[in-house]
C-alpha cells in the first residue's frame, strides 16, 4: 500500500454525487486530505466531477452501485496499492414515510433494508482490509435509528433500515476489537438534500464542518460511537 507516516491523509466515501457524501468531500478536501469518493452512475456528470476538476487532482471519482456486490472486486482491485485514513458509507435511501410498516410491499421494504443496512456493511467488509491499522471505519445513521428515541412514529422502513445498520456496525466493531480502529455511527440530523427534503430546518453548509469535525475526533480512539453531529451519544 501507498502511504507513510506525515502524507496525505486519504479518505473513502461511498455515496459522494452529491449531497452530504459530496459535501464531506469537499470539506475534506478544504482541510488537507485526498478523497476518493464514488457515484453509482459512470456515464453521469455530477457535482463530484465537478469538484474534482478543480482539485488538482486530491479528488478521485470512482464508480460503485453499491447495491451491485460483484462491483466490489473491482473496486477493490483499483485500490488495493492505496492505504485509507477514512472509510466512509454515506449512501442511503427512503420510501413508504407515512405507511404503517404492514402495509408496506415487499420489494419497498427489501429495497430500503439493502440499500441501507446490508449494503453499506457489504462494502465495508469488502474494503476494510484497506484501512491503516489505526484507521477510522464510519457509516451514515440517522437519529430515527435510535430504539429509545422513537417518540414520533412514521418512516417506519427508514427507521427499521438504520436501527439494523447500527446492530450491524456493532456487530462488525466487536469482531475488530482486538485492532486500534475507530468506528463511528453518525446520524447529522435533519438536513436539506434530496433524502432529507424541502422541510428539513439544517442546511448543508452548517451542517457538514460539525459532521466532519466529530468523525475526526473520533481517530486515535478505538471502538463504536454513535454520534450525532455535535459529538453527543444517540441512545441505541
Amino acid at each position: 500500500m501507498t502511504h507513510t507516516t506525515g502524507s496525505t491523509p486519504t479518505a473513502l466515501i461511498i455515496g459522494a454525487s452529491r449531497g452530504l457524501g459530496h459535501a464531506m468531500a469537499a470539506e475534506l478536501l478544504g482541510r488537507g486530505w485526498q478523497v476518493i469518493g464514488t457515484v453509482r452512475d459512470p456515464e453521469a456528470r455530477t457535482p463530484l466531477h465537478e469538484l474534482a476538476d478543480g482539485s488538482e487532482g486530491r479528488i478521485e471519482v470512482e464508480h460503485l452501485d453499491i447495491n451491485e456486490p460483484g462491483q466490489l472486486p473491482p473496486l477493490h482491485e483499483r485500490l488495493a496499492h492505496r492505504e485509507l485514513d477514512l472509510l466512509f458509507v454515506n449512501a442511503g435511501t427512503t420510501n413508504n414515510e407515512q405507511t404503517p410498516i404492514g402495509s408496506v410491499s415487499t420489494a419497498d421494504f427489501v429495497e430500503v433494508m439493502v440499500t441501507n443496512a446490508l449494503s453499506p456493511m457489504r462494502v465495508i467488509e469488502a474494503l476494510e482490509d484497506l484501512v491503516s491499522a489505526a484507521g477510522l471505519i464510519g457509516a451514515m445513521s440517522s437519529g430515527q435509528g435510535s430504539i429509545t428515541n422513537n417518540i414520533a412514529g412514521s418512516r417506519e422502513v427508514y427507521r427499521g433500515s438504520k436501527a439494523a445498520l447500527n446492530m450491524f456496525m456493532s456487530s462488525f466493531a466487536i469482531r475488530q476489537s482486538g485492532t486500534g480502529r475507530a468506528f463511528v455511527l453518525m446520524a447529522p440530523g435533519w438536513i436539506h438534500t434530496a433524502l432529507g427534503g424541502p422541510d428539513a430546518p439544517f442546511t448543508i453548509e452548517e451542517s457538514t464542518p460539525r459532521v466532519v469535525d466529530v468523525l475526526l475526533s473520533r481517530r486515535g480512539k478505538p471502538g463504536l460511537a454513535y454520534l450525532d453531529r455535535f459529538g453527543e451519544t444517540v441512545p441505541w
